[in-house]
């Protein structure tokens, strides 16, 4: 557990906690296992997918140096840089060392990568909204959360801030350090 964590103590999950997250990770591997396929089925890895996604989803541009990349793919430096030789050789990106910063890679799509992208990209939103139903995030709200020393009340989402309004109580209360 985390410092920021360590002073939290959180009440026992209940059967109905354990079947929200079980549901929740069912959908999820559900999407994946989709994607997986999808993607090996048009002739390009679900690694590859991801890089270019990211490539093309980065915010504010049309490429992303490997530092991000690996932020993003949540992957070593040395395996993006691997993965990114990969695509390359297939000719989905292109790798250009930056005019402003001489240590910095930017990574862009190649027009092939561009096309199988939105294809793949296609797809993926069609199967999205295929399972907007049941792919539904757990109310995480729900736990109860207590500090120690404090008066312990659940900490259940009050129906204001569920709606993205602060309740009354969270108004005016100061954060405790």
């Amino acid at each position: 557990m985390d410092k920021g964590h360590s002073e939290l103590t959180v009440r026992k999950m209940s059967k109905a906690d354990f079947e929200a997250l079980a549901q929740f990770r069912y959908q999820l591997r559900r999407f994946l296992r989709f994607s997986e396929e999808m993607t090996r089925s048009k002739g390009i890895t679900p690694l590859h997918y991801l890089l270019m996604l990211q490539i093309k989803g980065y915010p504010g541009r049309d490429w992303a140096t490997v530092v991000e990349l690996a932020e993003r793919l949540q992957a070593k430096h040395h395996g993006v840089v691997a993965l990114i030789s990969r695509c390359e050789i297939a000719g989905l990106v292109t790798r250009n060392v930056s005019r402003n910063d001489k240590r910095r890679v930017e990574v862009a799509l190649t027009v092939k990568g561009s096309e199988c992208l939105e294809r793949l990209a296609h797809l993926h939103r069609l199967e999205l909204l295929s399972l907007q139903e049941g792919f539904v995030v757990p109310d995480l709200t729900a736990l109860e959360i207590r500090q120690p020393g404090r008066n312990h009340r659940s900490a259940r989402a009050s129906p204001q801030r569920r709606e993205g309004r602060p309740s009354e109580s969270t108004k005016t209360r100061p954060q405790r350090a």
